[in-house]
């Protein structure tokens, strides 16, 4: 079993783990969200993150200890341990914050404090309508950052490309730094696609092998990497050459990555939607 995405921590699994895995508690767990606009998942308490969780993503709590808690990721399974002061009781949101990063302020005017800043991808709660501003359980978000949950975005690639510039996290999922497959998971998720969160998890469970020529939102793979095709001669990817999200080209990027010693390219898949 990938630990990545089993809700097993050695003492505490999920009810359905039972007869699969040892442990000494087994339990449905109870659903929660997140609260504060990013936070770190980790494979153990005080650990390096394996991913980021964004505002409002929903969780079951399976475990809790000294100020932790093993949590399953709603979106895409992950599980992990994260900061128990980052969770909060479960809330439906509305909206997603559709721009590469948004503030949070005090009152519906931009001169008021600001409470926090929101990354793209961030759900909030909105419960009334303002001029210029909608109103949240946070505070207020100006009416063009945010979009309404049923209204997925059509282009991974067009979303992919809010994030250029964004500096090379590793296990990042945020604008404020984002990894290769943090990027795609991102795309693919504003589109309403399910996206795990890691590269070779994407190899496995996205699109079909992709034949002739590459095509916008082709997903180009190689050890430990992936890249969003732009056009036949373009990718876009979060790469540690760049320390950022990138254009490159596709032939230089091939050729570099296969020179630096990271070998060629591992699988070409298409999602089979056109873009």
């Amino acid at each position: 079993m990938d630990r990545r995405v089993t809700p097993w921590n050695g003492r505490v699994a999920a009810l359905s783990l039972q007869g699969k895995v040892q442990a000494d508690r087994f339990t449905a767990g109870t659903p929660a969200r997140v609260a504060v606009p990013v936070e770190d998942l980790r494979p153990a308490p005080g650990a390096m993150r394996d991913r980021q969780l964004l505002m409002g993503t929903p969780v079951t709590v399976y475990d809790r200890e000294d100020g932790w808690s093993f949590v399953q990721s709603a979106r895409d399974g992950y599980v992990g341990w994260l900061r128990t002061g980052a969770l909060a009781a479960p809330r439906a949101a509305t909206h997603r914050v559709a721009v590469p990063a948004t503030h949070v302020y005090a009152a519906e005017d931009m001169k008021t404090q600001d409470l926090m800043h929101l990354s793209f991808g961030c759900e909030v709660t909105v419960t009334a309508e303002r001029r210029r501003f909608w109103e949240t359980p946070e505070g207020f978000i100006p009416k063009p950052h945010l979009r309404p949950l049923d209204r997925p975005f059509a282009d991974p690639v067009t979303v992919a490309q809010l994030f250029f510039g964004v500096p090379y996290l590793w296990g990042g999922n945020s604008v404020l730094g984002i990894d290769c497959s943090g990027l795609v998971q991102a795309a693919h998720l504003a589109c309403g696609i399910a996206c795990p969160g890691d590269s070779d998890m994407q190899r496995r469970d996205l699109g079909q092998e992709a034949e002739g020529d590459p095509q916008r939102g082709d997903l180009w793979f190689w050890k430990g990497h992936v890249a969003l095709v732009v056009d036949p001669a373009t990718i876009l990817h979060a790469n540690a050459h760049h320390m950022a999200v990138a254009y490159e080209g596709l032939a230089a990027a091939v050729a570099r990555i296969e020179a630096q010693g990271d070998g060629g390219v591992t699988a070409r898949k298409r999602l089979g939607r056109n873009f």
